[in-house]
């Protein structure tokens, strides 16, 4: 088996500058230009290799942004009035997800054959990967048309999408049209480019306290999907914009994670376009700010752990240059000592009067920010409100941000008494360049109560833009029709725009090498404010996405 795909190993991100450091027999994964995976043996897991590997090396973890509902309750359309017919034609719609229903009609031409490019399923290891790649099975469209002329379909290219949430941000940004189910699309006439993640390794959700049942992915086969698709698109020669409508709590939410850096190096390029998801944490309790000026400097905050949660992580970033101690106390009002900064030491406490087990890495220097980071981990936590309390080591002021894991790693019954719904906007949606987008309610022109909320813990503007989000149009496996709701959907709308930027650029003769960052900029210049607010701000960044009277500006100009 492929050391990727195998949990006795992790799958560390290295610099490639230090991967000789490593052991030579390790197999390594190229991620890109500047970072690779080099594969670990774990087969003696324990949570304190987190200390003896750093925290930075393993990947993230990542969640799915939107909410499905089967009903086909259709709200509203996405598709604006466009006066020429931009609809995506000669350009690449680019998905990495939870993989697509190849053979629902929002993805076939009228002859029945498949508007998709290629699939890269990392899930079914039978098949050849893609050139450059090496695990997976990629479905170019010669063999999805082969199988749609077959009584069963799967017996050829047996990918699927079980979960349905890629198959309705495709169908979003650029599904074929259906006047019976009232459904239509952004860019229906654009090309698709498809990645089906595989789930995060056990191995990685064991590190950081993930239950093994919780589907989620992992930072690195994003990066490699994103690759993937870049690839297709370049040899093709087409512009290509990516929607990426996953997202992590994880992190110092300032923009420098791997995927993050990654987007934002790669939206500089030429006919690359981005639209990252803000994430739906709003709401959710998950985040807590506390700014501490005055002796004595230290502060007490309360975690209300749910029953339902026997195992997750807590991240506690400091801002320079204050440095922390902390001390936790459980429901029952057993309390740990201090735990004090250093460079790699690993605690397990264990509670004498309950089954409570608490992993503590406080560390004085992450080393990709350079900023402290405390990061718990907790196993059977007694349920109840817990008091995590911390103090200055050098009894100076201090200020930090505390965040839960995001989507479904943990229940709604695990939140902070005094939660802050800022600071909220998920990876890689705190990237400094490629474009974020939140959701608003369509309907009723409110934001919608979980988009997650600027600005980034550096104060970098986030969100960018807002788009429709609520009860979205889409399609669904099985060939249904539902609606989607969530940052996901609105990302999956400005991606048809972004793809509508791309052939506008292309036909018009006009900034034919336009990057995804222009085009970004010239949907967020042509956005709808409102008189009722100041721009930008953290909640809707620079105001609504409107396509149309982006077009017209443009237009006007030339």
């Amino acid at each position: 088996m492929e050391k990727i795909l195998d949990n006795n190993y992790y799958d560390l991100i290295v610099n490639n500058l230090l991967i000789s450091s490593f052991s030579e027999n390790s197999d390594v994964t190229p991620l890109n230009d500047r970072v690779s995976l080099v594969h670990v043996s774990a087969e003696n897991m324990q949570p304190c290799d987190l200390g003896l590997y750093p925290y930075h090396l393993f990947p993230s973890i990542y969640v799915p942004t939107a909410a499905i509902d089967c009903d086909n309750n259709t709200i509203g359309t996405t598709q604006p009035t466009l006066t020429e017919p931009l609809y995506g034609k000669d350009i690449i719609l680019g998905i990495v997800d939870t993989g697509i229903d190849y053979r629902h009609p929002a993805f076939l031409n009228m002859d029945k054959t498949t508007r998709i490019l290629s699939i890269w399923d990392q899930t079914i290891q039978e098949g050849l990967p893609p050139y450059g790649f090496t695990f997976g099975t990629e479905y170019t469209s010669a063999n999805i048309n082969e199988a749609l002329g077959q009584e069963d379909p799967l017996s050829v290219v047996p990918t699927t999408d079980p979960l349905g949430h890629g198959t309705a941000i495709a169908s979003i940004a650029a599904g074929t049209p259906d006047p019976e189910h009232a459904f239509t699309s952004i860019v229906p006439e654009a090309d698709l480019a498809v990645v089906k993640l595989k789930e995060a390794k056990n191995s990685l959700k064991k590190i950081f306290c993930v239950p093994e049942n919780k589907f989620c992915f992992q930072e690195s086969d994003i990066v490699l999907g994103i690759r993937y698709l870049v690839t297709v698109a370049q040899k093709l020669k087409k512009p290509i914009a990516i929607c990426v409508a996953v997202g992590s709590s994880q992190g110092s939410h300032d923009g420098l994670g791997v995927l993050s850096t990654f987007l934002d190096t790669l939206v500089q390029f030429p006919k690359t376009g981005f639209s990252i998801s803000a994430g739906n944490e709003a709401d959710n309790r998950r985040h807590y700010y506390n700014e501490t000026l005055s002796s004595p400097f230290l502060h007490e905050f309360q975690l209300n752990i749910g029953r339902e949660d026997r195992e997750f992580a807590l991240e506690i970033w400091t801002q320079v240059p204050g440095r922390l101690s902390i001390e936790i106390t459980s429901p029952d009002q057993e309390t740990t000592p201090f735990f004090y900064p250093s460079f790699d030491k690993c605690y397990q406490y264990e509670f004498q009067n309950s089954s409570s087990q608490v992993i503590v890495n406080n560390m004085l220097f992450e080393r990709s920010t350079g900023d402290q980071l405390i990061l718990l981990r907790f196993r059977n936590p007694l349920p109840g409100i817990w008091h995590l309390l911390v103090q200055s080591t050098e009894n100076e002021p201090f200020s930090f941000h505390s965040w839960l894991p995001a989507g479904n790693l943990i229940s709604n019954r695990t939140f902070f008494l005094s939660s802050n719904p800022d600071t909220t906007i998920t990876a890689p949606a705190n990237s400094r360049h490629a474009m974020a987008v939140t959701a608003y309610n369509q309907m009723t022109g409110n934001i919608l109560d979980e988009s997650s909320r600027g600005y980034s813990r550096k104060n970098l503007v986030k969100p960018n833009i807002a788009a429709p989000g609520y009860q979205i149009p889409c399609a669904l496996p099985g060939g249904l029709y539902g609606t989607l709701t969530g940052t996901g959907a609105g990302a999956a709308s400005a991606a048809g725009a972004v793809a509508v930027i791309f052939q506008w650029a292309q036909t018009s003769g006009h900034l034919t090498d336009m990057a995804g960052e222009q085009a970004s900029r010239l949907l967020i210049r042509g956005a709808q404010r409102s008189n009722a607010f100041s721009y930008p701000n953290n909640i809707w960044g620079n105001g609504r996405l409107d396509l149309y009277n982006t077009l017209e500006r443009i237009l006007l100009v030339i």
